[in-house]
Order: structure tokens, then C-alpha cells, then sequence
């Protein structure tokens, strides 16, 4: 009994979870021109200011907040005619705060300075220092550094400046969250804690069926109410959860990731009968007792007490999908809980508005055990991820691809052996022959399984990349890489002459570069080596926890042709966000963004990516000039390869472009 306390108090924890910490950046800024005649041109500065912010004017008076300036490099390809001036005309109200009228602008802004050209191509440099308010902060006044080329013959005349990078979600990956939320939906029906309910629950809604509206009506409540419990379960959490830095400090930290493997573990061995999870026997007597008043609350109730009464079986699928959401995007846990329920309830209300469809069901009986025995197995599979995200980001190196894919097949084999019928759990029946279904499903166990050999011996298994640790990890992809005599896997192969590195990579011995590329692992020492080589810097913002970081390697990076731009055409630095690798005190920093003293790796390089990028996004890829400064827009996790390859090649004829 203390033990199922103890399991239902941890997930009550999970649920409380919070971290306050956003980013103010409300103003996106797009530097561009304007050609008004012969070698006559306009500047011109816009602000995107998002709904509630607003910036102040260029005119503000003594004793007022920090205007907003416009300066200009001297150089002498150009001239200035004139002074900067405000396109669209500013508000002006009374600021208590400063007891004074002052102007500003909210929603957009623009400015413009007029130039003559000296030479038929030429760039105009500038800094635009502005503080943004609402009405709760103000951020610190910034500078925003610009560049725009201006040639009679080039047909860009836009440079957005370094506030454009915004965080990009993926909508991907949100809605192949709701298909697994759906699946697993289905599953929680075929336990045998719920299954054997659906009987009972449609004769509740056929009591006084001579007015059939009623029982329909009744229905479709307890079908809503059950997709508003789950629902509200998950807005909980994704209330608890939001907030910048979130998912990486509850996805990379050593203590959530045991716990979360601790759960996995934990609801595992109740599906394989070691022990139930329930829920206080009083929440399910208060919840019946409403049901027997009737009327159309009792189906809300009905609900509720098919949720509560079948929780020893959901609850694991469904504390499984809450810790898998809750490492994600902010409305993962509402889509997640919402797709569960409406799967979960989906059965229950056809079966109550259509009752004769209730006599073609599979009677109950033993299969319903071999549901949750099988479900047990994937979360023991599942719950080396945890342990996976541990080894990696604090760089133990025990758990490597090898040892977790050994663990994997052991695992799988032995559920195939299970499905044969030749390993019992509790609870499970005779298995006295095997059926048509259960046949095809040890055909795709076994196939699996062999899947997984293959790995062993260097496949790149691209299917189950983001599940799996790194293919640098692996012995046999080590050994190959470094044979003399024996091929390369074709996704190494030198596809060209490997780009010489500058000097001894720092932190190469925690590090590997994917895919026998070569590059750095520190900032300043991979754009140092860039201006070295007059190549363009290829910033790589990763995690060892990041899913869609070893996607993009596997699926995109893999790609011939782009492997090769990778290769010849760029100096990578890879930078790991979620390192938690402690840096001797020399080399500690304090944060621009939030005044605190950043001491890792991680943490320094998540620091440079909100400093500079304006975004935590991972992965995150930026290509910039040997100062730091993109040259074209950063590229997040994107699968097409055309596109890819397109963006890396707009980088390279830009960084061409700004050669003297």
C-alpha cells in the first residue's frame, strides 16, 4: 500500500513543476533600401513591436526614458544627406512615471536616412539603440547591429538584423504527439480494467430508452466529460510547465530524467502484474454515488468514475505520455492528454448511442493481460531513454549504442517469445494455440528484433534515430572509421578532402562530430579557425537530449551532397546546450540576458544562443561571418534536403558578398 502512495505522490510532484524565466524581446527589426534616383537611396529601418510593448521616439525630452537612435558607420563608399526621421509619426501620451509627454511607438515603427552613393556597390553599416516597455518591464537599452549591401546589380535589398530569430515550433511534431496520444487512447481500452466496462456503461445509458434523445444526450455528455477530465489534467501541466528554459532543465537534469526512468519502471512492472497502481477507494465511492441520483450530472459523474476506477491500467499510459510531454513544446501535455481522451472515450459513446453493435465485441478473457504485458515491455524499452539522456549530457559514456541496442533486442526477443506463449506473467492465460492476429504480430516482433541486429554492426537504423544514442558511439562505426583496409559506411564515405582543422579541437575528448565530419567544439576557437580558412562559420546549437538534432543528422546531414557542402564549404563549430560539463572559474561568465553566472558548457553556450540568437530552439542552425553575424536566416530542425541544401548554399554566396 505505501508503495502506490509513494508511485501516486510522485506523479502528483511531476505535475507541479514551474520555472518562471522569459525572455523580453518584443521587437523584431528588417533593414532595407530604397533606390530614388541616380545613386540616390533611402535607408530603411522598421520595427515589428509586438501587441502591449512599445518603443520610444527619437524626440523624447530631458528626464525621459532612453530614446531611440540610429547611427552610421563612416565609410567612403556613401554618403548621408541629412538626419535620420521617423516615417510614421509616433504617439504621444502623459507617463506618470517620468511626469512628462512622452512619444513612442506601438505595433511598428519606421525609419529613414537618405545616402549618395560613391561607388557603384557598397555597404552601409549601423547601430540601432532602442529600449522596449510594457507594462510590467522594460528591457535594458540594446544594440542592434545591421549591414545592408547596396549594388547597382544585386537584386537583395533586405538584411534583417540579429533580432529576427524567433523560436519555430514544431507543428510535426505536435500533431505526431496527438497520434501517439490517440493510440495510446485505444490501448487504455483494451486492458482489462476498462474493456469489461463497456458493457456495464451502455446498460447504465439504456435505462428508460423509451425516449431515445435522452439516453443519446446522456452520451454524448459522459463522452465530453471524459475528454474534459483528461483535458484538464493536461492544461494543468502545460500551465505548470511554460516557460523559456523549461523543457531543457526538466529534460537534461540528471534528477528528473532518473525519476522519469524510476516511473517507467515502476508502471512496467505493474503491467507485468508485480502490483497495481490505484487511486483512493473514496474518490471512487464519492464519484458513484453521484451517478445514482441520475439525471443528465449523473453522466458527468458516470465519466468521472470510469476514469478514476480504470486509472490502475490507464495510469501508467497516461503518466508515460505526461513525462514524454512534458520535456516538449508547452502545449504538448494538453494535445497529448486531449488526443487520450477522446480515443479513450470515442468507444464508450458509440457503443451507448449504437447498443447493438455491443453484441459483436470479443468477449473478455486472457488477450486483454497480453495488452498490458506487451504495453509493459515498450515502456521498458522506452525507459532507457531517461538513462540515455544522462549518460550523454554529463559525458559518462557507459550507455553507448552498443550496450542499449543489446538491451533492446533481449528485450523484444523475449516479447516475441512471450507472444508465442512460451514465458508467463501473472494473471496470463493458456496459451493453447495461436491465432491469426497474435501470428502476424510475432512475425513483426521478430523482424524487429533482426532490425536492431543490423545496428550492431553499423546500419544506421535512421528510423529509430532520436530513440537511440549517437552512431559515433558505436564500436563497430569506430572501428570502420578508422580502419585502413576496410570500407567506410557509405554515409562517411570522404566525399571530397576533409577540411584541415586549425588547431587541437577544445573538448574533444567529451565530444564527437557526427558522420567523420571534423570541427570545433568552442565558439571563439571555431571562428577563429573560420577567418584562418576565409570560410563562413557553420554553428550547430545541439543537445545530447535533443530528438530532432540526431533526426537532422541522420536523415539530412547524411544526404551526399550535403555532407559534402558540410565538408568543403564551411568550419563547424558544434555547441551543446545541455552539457553540464563544469568550467574551471576563468572561464565562468555572467549573463547579459539574466545577470547570472553561467559555469558550464551548457550553460554558456545556451547563454550565447539567446544572447546572440534570440532564441533556446534546438537544433538551431546558424551560419554566420567570422564575427558571429548571420548571414542568412537560421535554419531549425527542417527534413527537406532540397531546402537544406538551398539554405547552405545562400549562406556561402553571402558570405562571398561581404568579401572585400
Amino acid at each position: 500500500m505505501r508503495l502506490k502512495r509513494n508511485v501516486f505522490l510522485i506523479l502528483t510532484l511531476l505535475l507541479t513543476f514551474t520555472l518562471q524565466a522569459q525572455i523580453f524581446d518584443p521587437v523584431t527589426w528588417d533593414f532595407s533600401y530604397e533606390k530614388k534616383g541616380d545613386n540616390q537611396y533611402e535607408i530603411v529601418i522598421k520595427a515589428t513591436i509586438e501587441e502591449g510593448s512599445h518603443i520610444y521616439s527619437m524626440d523624447i525630452p530631458d528626464g525621459g526614458p532612453i530614446p531611440t537612435s540610429v547611427s552610421f558607420d563612416t565609410v567612403p563608399g556613401y554618403s548621408l544627406q541629412g538626419v535620420v526621421w521617423e516615417a510614421i509619426e509616433p504617439e504621444e501620451l502623459f507617463d506618470e512615471a517620468f511626469d512628462l509627454n512622452i512619444k513612442s511607438f506601438s505595433g511598428k515603427a519606421e525609419f529613414r536616412q537618405k545616402i549618395t552613393g560613391n561607388s557603384p556597390s557598397f555597404k552601409v553599416n549601423g547601430i540601432v539603440n532602442f529600449m522596449a516597455c510594457n507594462n510590467v518591464t522594460c528591457s535594458p537599452p540594446k544594440d542592434v547591429e545591421f549591414e545592408i549591401r547596396i549594388s547597382n546589380t544585386a537584386a537583395d535589398k533586405s538584411v534583417a538584423g540579429s533580432e529576427e530569430v524567433a523560436p519555430v515550433r514544431d507543428k510535426k511534431g505536435l500533431l505526431g504527439f496527438l497520434l501517439l496520444s490517440v493510440i495510446a487512447g485505444f490501448a487504455g481500452i483494451l486492458t482489462p480494467c476498462v474493456f469489461p466496462m463497456i458493457p456495464m456503461t451502455v446498460a447504465f445509458f439504456s435505462q428508460g430508452s423509451e425516449n431515445r434523445k435522452k439516453p443519446v444526450l446522456k452520451a454524448l455528455i459522459f463522452g465530453l466529460s471524459i475528454i474534459l477530465i483528461y483535458s484538464s489534467l493536461g492544461i494543468i501541466v502545460s500551465l505548470t510547465s511554460a516557460g523559456a528554459g523549461f523543457a531543457n532543465a526538466l529534460s537534461t537534469h540528471w534528477i528528473p530524467n532518473i525519476i522519469f526512468f524510476t516511473l517507467f519502471l515502476l508502471f512496467a512492472l505493474s503491467f507485468f502484474g508485480a502490483f497495481e497502481i490505484i487511486l483512493p477507494n473514496k474518490w471512487v465511492t464519492g464519484a458513484d454515488s453521484r451517478v445514482d441520483k441520475g439525471g443528465m450530472i449523473a453522466a458527468f459523474f458516470l465519466g468521472l468514475t470510469t476514469v478514476i476506477v480504470s486509472f490502475s491500467c490507464t495510469g501508467p499510459i497516461i503518466g508515460a505520455l505526461l513525462v514524454e510531454a512534458a520535456g516538449g513544446d508547452v502545449l504538448r501535455p494538453t494535445i497529448g492528454m486531449f488526443g487520450f481522451g477522446l480515443a479513450f472515450a470515442l468507444p464508450f459513446t458509440l457503443f451507448a448511442l449504437f447498443p447493438s453493435v455491443i453484441s459483436r465485441m470479443p468477449k473478455s478473457g486472457g488477450w486483454l493481460n497480453s495488452v498490458k504485458v506487451v504495453l509493459g515491455f515498450i515502456m521498458l524499452a522506452f525507459s532507457l531513454k531517461f538513462l540515455m539522456t544522462i549518460d550523454g549530457v554529463y559525458s559518462i559514456g557507459i550507455l553507448t549504442r552498443d550496450i542499449y541496442l543489446a538491451i533492446w533486442i533481449v528485450l523484444f526477443a523475449l516479447l516475441g517469445f512471450y507472444l508465442m506463449g512460451k514465458i508467463k506473467f501473472v494473471h496470463d492465460s493458456e496459451v493453447t494455440h495461436v491465432g491469426t492476429f497474435r501470428l502476424f504480430l510475432i512475425i513483426a516482433v521478430f523482424a524487429f528484433t533482426i532490425y536492431l541486429i543490423t545496428g550492431l554492426f553499423g546500419a544506421p537504423l535512421k528510423g529509430l534515430s532520436s530513440l537511440l544514442p549517437p552512431q559515433e558511439t558505436s564500436w563497430f562505426y569506430k572501428k570502420q572509421l578508422l580502419s585502413d583496409d576496410k570500407p567506410v559506411p557509405p554515409s562517411v564515405i570522404a566525399l571530397s578532402p576533409v577540411s584541415k582543422i586549425c588547431s587541437e579541437p577544445e573538448y574533444d575528448d567529451l565530444f564527437e562530430m557526427p558522420l567523420g565530419l571534423t570541427g570545433y567544439f568552442d565558439y571563439g576557437q571555431g571562428l577563429t579557425c573560420a577567418r584562418e580558412q576565409g570560410k563562413p562559420a557553420f554553428i550547430d546549437f545541439k543537445g545530447h537530449a535533443c530528438a530532432n538534432c540526431k533526426v537532422m543528422e541522420a536523415k539530412v546531414w547524411s544526404d551526399h551532397e550535403v555532407l559534402k557542402r558540410l565538408r568543403e564549404n564551411f568550419v563547424i563549430i558544434s555547441l551543446y546546450t545541455d552539457d553540464r560539463t563544469q568550467l574551471p572559474e576563468s572561464e565562468w561568465i555572467t549573463s547579459a540576458v539574466d545577470g547570472k553566472v553561467k559555469k558550464t558548457i551548457g550553460k554558456i553556450n545556451e547563454d550565447l544562443e539567446i544572447s546572440k540568437y534570440k532564441t533556446n530552439a534546438l537544433p538551431l542552425y546558424v551560419i554566420t561571418d567570422h564575427e558571429g553575424n548571420p548571414l542568412n536566416k537560421p535554419m531549425p530542425t527542417n527534413l527537406n534536403i532540397e531546402e537544406y541544401k538551398k539554405w547552405l548554399d545562400e549562406g556561402v554566396a553571402a558570405f562571398k558578398l561581404k568579401l572585400p
